[in-house]
């Protein structure tokens, strides 16, 4: 019998994100549901919260009407961990991986907490202080999983937060122009400063080559967490470590695209193609065959 929850959340994942889809499919049944289920609240928060559909068309809002919709996704993913009724399957979703697999439920709230601060506008002064924002919106969703596969040891979730502090570090890279024209800036202001960029001119086209040295310094902050992970995914049970490993050298080569364009990066987005993925797929299953080898 085809779960509803399950069906829903599985589109979402399909239309909002193909390399996590492609990812997914190489997990266990079981635990790909689940990471569609979580998936799909985190996505469905980032669209509420953004007036975006599947993580596109990004409008700028006011921060009042923002706020708003905030308490409103904290109000009901708060009664659906507490067993009551809520309309949304993706709140069900939450509810139901949340109880089966032992989830901290101050984990969903984490994340929330970093939505508001893009409701708030917060700006981050140095790459010690957006790690606490890659935290809360990226790597408390690699803790959520590594619960999923089972992973209750702390040094192994701690490696499971930088793998996704590493995903949000590529997702700031990617999405700086974007960001910028509405009004959002994650690019350290010190290193910004230090290149002569004032935040309100990231998007000047006059100043590419200066924000490119800094997205450039920026993804290798990044690569730093991406090495560390790499050391919690032979812990995971061989599929999972197969589909995580996957997920991360895809995600981390849209960087090497960001680095390879320079002041180009964001003429357009960057992107691992079909074939590219299905190379970087059969390089993590040798990673992970040699890992148990070795």
């Amino acid at each position: 019998m085809t779960d509803a929850i399950v069906e829903h959340c599985r589109k979402i994942i399909e239309g909002g994100s193909k390399s996590f889809a492609r990812a997914a499919s190489l997990l266990d049944p079981e635990i790909r549901a689940a990471s569609y289920q979580l998936y799909a609240w985190c996505r469905h928060c980032d669209d509420l919260i953004d007036g975006q559909t599947l993580g596109h068309g990004q409008r700028p809002d006011e921060p009042v009407a923002q706020a708003e919709r905030l308490a409103s996704l904290r109000f009901t993913t708060e009664e659906a961990l507490r067993g009551r009724p809520v309309d949304g399957l993706v709140f069900q979703g939450i509810a139901r991986i949340v109880d089966r697999y032992g989830i901290p439920s101050r984990h969903p709230f984490e994340l929330l907490d970093g939505m508001a601060m893009d409701v708030a506008g917060r700006r981050y002064q140095d790459f010690d202080d957006l790690r606490v924002y890659c935290y809360h919106v990226a790597g408390v969703v690699g803790v959520m999983m590594a619960h999923i596969m089972g992973i209750k040891d702390d040094p192994t979730l701690k490696r499971a937060e930088d793998l996704g502090t590493a995903m949000q570090v590529t997702n700031i890279s990617r999405d700086v122009m974007d960001d910028a024209r509405v009004g959002r800036v994650y690019l350290p202001l010190a290193w910004l400063a230090e290149e002569g960029v004032p935040p309100a001119e990231v998007a000047d086209p006059a100043r590419r080559d200066a924000v490119a040295r800094v997205v450039r310094r920026l993804l290798d902050r990044g690569d730093d967490f991406y090495r560390s992970a790499d050391t919690g995914i032979a812990h995971l049970p061989f599929r999972s470590a197969w589909s995580i490993a996957a997920a991360r050298w895809i995600y981390s080569d849209i960087g090497t695209v960001i680095r390879q364009r320079g002041g180009h990066a964001w003429d357009r987005r960057a992107y691992v193609g079909t074939g590219r993925k299905v190379l970087l797929m059969s390089w993590a299953l040798g990673r992970t065959v040699l890992g148990r080898v070795a």
